[in-house]
């Protein structure tokens, strides 16, 4: 499932970045270019949309830049990978086991391994926090009902719980991710065998059962044991975008509107403008509308701007400690481990607290402070006062 996702990401991708990269302004004449719903080996478009090839230097209602046009091929052609390269990402690990080595972890290991290198973005038991997601929040069995909360019918209601147990189809994604992507940023850098021990402990806080035995703490998952994991959401999205007939069924999916609650119109019957049907009656509500409330209704605005203390500990607590507290970052308050940043000044230091990094810290520690205030932050963080 997911490497079908992948690859329908990087065709909307590059269909994003062509779009952007060709598309000028508005031309003043219709366009002559019409939408293509086929693929190139005849079939109807995965999701039944359209795609605007260049006519006469438009796609669709907008202007192509030649230049750019032209300079396209570079940009996306590149160069044909190597083998050892394309050894280094073929490595996909799926539903049915393809690509899943050899290994075993037990949920104590894993543990251990959380909380040496995954609590520190995730939080304790995957609570989640600092911008970085939750990986459990109870019982996955019992979170995924609520997936059917609507806050429109009942807005005291709960909403959808939407948490790795409780949402995700496949459990092999969480492996494959856990390799390949973690811990960030010092990725690839587990074992196979560390990979089943987090992965086993992350079943063990979601309250899992395989084959009706307690995913426990003295659990050791192995690649046998892995294999029998049912998700509690497996059947929980479509269309159904996983086997070997995957692309068919997507197509027979869209080809069919009231799957997704649409309606089927002929391009000719399209309408983006002026599309008030002339034969509906509008009643206008007379004199403007309601004017005599009781109160009558205020229009001042003189409440005083409430003044609001920046609390920079209690930031640094939510936001900064989970990493600058426990070796993922420059310490707190250690002005040694900060100078190789401060060193090139403390504007560029601001610059990448605010904006965030490629090494992993998010934008504002994942805070929604102002600029200023986070200048603050950061201070106090190097300075310890």
């Amino acid at each position: 499932m997911f490497k079908l996702d992948r690859k329908l990401l990087t065709i909307a991708s590059t269909a994003a970045a062509l779009a952007i990269i060709t598309a000028g302004c508005m031309g003043g004449s219709a366009s002559t270019s019409t939408g293509n719903t086929t693929e190139k080996d005849g079939k109807a478009t995965i999701d039944g949309g359209s795609t605007y090839p260049v006519v006469n230097d438009k796609t669709g209602p907008y202007d192509v830049n030649p230049q750019v046009a032209a300079d396209a091929p570079k940009i996306f052609n590149g160069r044909v990978p190597t083998a050892n390269e394309l050894a280094a990402w073929n490595k996909d690990v799926m539903p049915d086991g393809t690509g899943l080595p050899e290994g075993s972890g037990s949920v104590e290991e894993g543990e251990e391994i959380y909380e040496s290198k995954c609590v520190s973005c995730h939080g304790d038991f995957g609570s989640g926090g600092g911008g970085y997601p939750s990986l459990s929040k109870g019982n996955a069995y019992e979170l995924q009902k609520t997936l059917t909360n609507n806050r429109w019918k009942d807005p005291e209601a709960d909403g959808p719980v939407r948490v790795f147990g409780s949402y995700w189809p496949q459990v092999s994604t969480l492996w494959w991710y856990i390799r390949d992507g973690m811990p960030h940023p010092k990725s690839k850098t587990l074992t196979d065998d560390e990979v089943y021990a987090l992965v086993a402990y992350i079943l063990n806080i979601n309250e899992f059962e395989i084959n009706g035995v307690e995913v426990d703490d003295e659990y050791v998952l192995d690649r046998k044991k892995f294999l029998e994991v049912i998700m509690p959401n497996v059947n929980g999205f479509e269309p159904n975008i996983d086997g070997p007939n995957a692309l068919n069924n997507v197509r027979a999916y869209y080809a069919n509107p009231k799957n997704f609650g649409a309606i089927k119109v002929n391009p000719s019957d399209r309408c983006m403008t002026n599309c008030q049907d002339k034969s509906a009656k509008i009643v206008h509500i007379k004199n403007g509308g309601i004017k005599d409330f009781l109160p009558p209704m205020s229009d001042k605005r003189d409440l005083p701007k409430e003044k609001v203390v920046l609390d920079v500990k209690a930031v640094y607590t939510d936001n900064c400690a989970m990493c600058h507290g426990n070796g993922v970052g420059p310490a707190f308050a250690n002005p040694s481990e900060w100078t190789p940043y401060t060193s090139k000044g403390m504007d560029k230091v601001y610059a990448s607290a605010i904006h965030g990094t490629d090494g992993g810290m998010p934008p504002k520690g994942g805070s929604t402070l102002s600029d200023a205030d986070f200048k603050s932050v950061v201070d106090y963080l190097i300075s310890g006062k």
